[in-house]
């Protein structure tokens, strides 16, 4: 059974999703704030975050760079949870730390596909890490494929959400010459991307395992 951390400054939200996560048979832990949530992960290690942005004193994307720079809290996966409209340089800036960007209000069967979504695709790099360092493939090229795919994932969803949000593909639709630049820049960042985790794809198919 899978355990995810619910964080947020509003004990009625907490209770909200700790009653939709229990529903769909997760354990939870409970944080009314960003240093709470600190104070308590010295002691309990979810399996996933639920982080609220619109936090006081400290909010969650301050909240998301303190666990992000605690070695024995970073690897825990992170949820951004919130209301608040993402803008392009949120997503620039925090996307590589996060896996993903819930917009409340969201259904119980949203909440679990996001959930278990976010929880196979870290088994998946699991195992094809395990699986190139058995045919010898060196950390450096297996950090960066980690680096990629999880890049690439949070990045497609992030592009999707802002594109929606801004109506970017709506001709009727005028938005900023910045903003527009933003997006764009994204997309072609995430392609480049692309390409490179197929070359490394290529590489870990050419070596074979050790007998």
């Amino acid at each position: 059974m899978y355990t995810v951390m619910v964080i947020d400054d509003s004990p009625f939200i907490v209770d909200i999703f700790v009653t939709m996560l229990q529903r769909g048979g997760y354990q939870t832990v409970a944080a009314y704030g960003g240093q709470e949530a600190l104070d308590t992960l010295t002691t309990v290690k979810p399996d996933l975050i639920l982080l609220d942005i619109m936090m006081e004193p400290m909010d969650g994307w301050a909240t998301l760079m303190h666990l992000k720079n605690t070695p024995e809290l970073k690897e825990i996966p992170v949820m951004m949870l919130t209301a608040k409209q993402l803008t392009p340089s949120e997503a620039q800036e925090y996307g590589i730390y996060i896996e993903d960007y819930i917009m409340k209000p969201i259904t119980h069967k949203e909440l679990y596909e996001a959930i278990e979504g976010q929880l196979k695709r870290k088994r998946m790099i699991e195992i094809d890490i395990q699986n190139a360092t058995a045919a010898g493939i060196d950390q450096k090229t297996i950090d960066e494929y980690r680096r990629l795919w999880k890049s690439i994932d949070i990045n497609n969803r992030l592009l999707k959400l802002l594109e929606n949000t801004y109506k970017i593909n709506d001709e009727k639709v005028k938005i900023g010459d910045e903003i527009g630049l933003a997006i764009r820049s994204m997309g072609m960042n995430i392609r480049f991307q692309q390409e490179r985790l197929e070359q490394l794809r290529g590489e870990f198919s050419t070596v074979t395992p050790p007998a």
